[in-house]
């Protein structure tokens, strides 16, 4: 378990936790991802009925209409609405495939997530560029994280050196700093990196 997540809810453990386990293992930027599970909002065993007769589903809140694609690898709404990191692992694997293969800037490309659709795509992509700069902050200070986007960047150095906190403030550092800048176009999206003590 991660120091500085053991005194919050396990709700709120399981999805900083899964969502940086899931995007070290898909090599996603962390805060993307973060910011996605934040934005979704969803919780185990969550089905949310959409207007159109579709439903959002699990932590992640994968439409249903998705994963009927999915239904011919075996994955079902239920794997995806259960407890624990599978969720956050599915949509860390959408994200990389979003960023690597759809066109146009990296957050058009993490907004796709939600919706290809340009109003609503730009309507998700503004408020996770928020997030995710939030996010990035609340990396950086507590691990090892490289810019991936500028090429032969140098690992940052946490800052953050105390023991478990206390349960509020566990809260209040699990909630994302505001970012030291305010212009999103500046920020960079960050990898965690883990490097052993011979190297």
């Amino acid at each position: 378990m991660l120091p500085f997540v053991a005194d919050l809810p396990p709700l709120e453990q399981e999805r900083i936790v899964c969502s940086i386990s899931s995007a070290v293992k898909y090599e996603v930027p962390a805060n993307i991802v973060l910011a996605v599970a934040e934005k979704e909002g969803g919780k185990p065993g969550q089905w949310v009925r959409n207007t159109n007769g579709t439903h959002d589903v699990g932590p992640m809140q994968f439409n249903t209409a998705y994963l009927r694609e999915l239904e011919r690898y075996g994955i079902t709404a239920n794997d995806v609405a259960a407890a624990g990191c599978y969720s956050f692992d599915l949509a860390a694997w959408r994200l990389r495939m979003h960023l690597r293969n759809d066109k146009g800037d990296i957050w058009t490309r993490a907004a796709n997530y939600h919706s290809r659709t340009p109003q609503f795509n730009a309507i998700y992509r503004a408020d996770l560029m928020k997030k995710a700069a939030k996010w990035a902050d609340w990396l950086e200070a507590r691990f090892v994280t490289l810019d991936v986007i500028k090429e032969g960047a140098a690992p940052s150095t946490p800052t953050m050196q105390a023991p478990a906190p206390t349960a509020a403030a566990a809260t209040q550092a699990a909630q994302p700093t505001p970012p030291r800048s305010t212009r999103t176009g500046a920020y960079v999206p960050r990898q965690i990196t883990f490097t052993s003590a011979n190297e």
